[in-house]
């Protein structure tokens, strides 16, 4: 018996729409930092409050996928034919491009805190403080971009595996 697809919601194991709900979020609050940052006027305080939260939802997410891995294990795309490629392409460059970004983040998030001068940072010389910051921004160039990418391809996985194509039950 085939399950209609508004039932896959409730049998799958709601960890998956957890993390699908996180990135999503994450994804908005990413092009809400990247707005405030590159609008006429910019709003540093605001821009560095948006990042940090979307840091912190890819914390929870990452917490949260790796938990639904550790006990469920992974869900095997059964569709077959061209699309099965198209999944496989994006799940991988998803993969690879996500062993990234804790890096990235981290990274370009230290150098603007030490830019702004947070905690033991503020007794830099300004000239010190001001290289951090074109750090940071030099790095977000390719942090922004890749974090979007991998936020934005995580959710696209979860719909095609969990709602376009949802796995065969045997």
């Amino acid at each position: 018996m085939e399950f209609p697809l508004v039932l896959l919601a409730f049998v799958a194991h709601p960890l998956v729409h957890l993390n699908a709900a996180l990135n999503t979020l994450a994804t908005v609050l990413l092009l809400i930092g990247y707005r405030l940052i590159k609008s006429r006027r910019p709003r540093p305080k605001a821009h560095a409050r948006v990042m940090l939260a979307a840091f912190f939802v890819s914390c929870l997410f990452l917490i949260s996928y790796l938990a639904y891995h550790w006990m469920e294990g992974s869900v095997k795309f059964t569709h077959p034919g061209s699309v099965k490629y198209v999944y496989w392409t994006l799940l991988a460059t998803h993969v690879l491009l996500a062993a990234t970004v804790p890096f990235l983040t981290v990274t370009t998030i230290a150098f603007a805190l030490m830019g702004l001068g947070v905690r033991g940072a503020s007794k830099l010389p300004m000239e010190v403080r001001l290289r951090f910051l074109a750090r940071h921004r030099k790095l977000a160039r390719w942090t922004f971009p890749i974090w979007l990418y991998v936020s934005v391809t995580g959710v696209l996985v979860y719909v095609m595996l969990y709602h376009l194509w949802p796995p065969v039950a045997n």
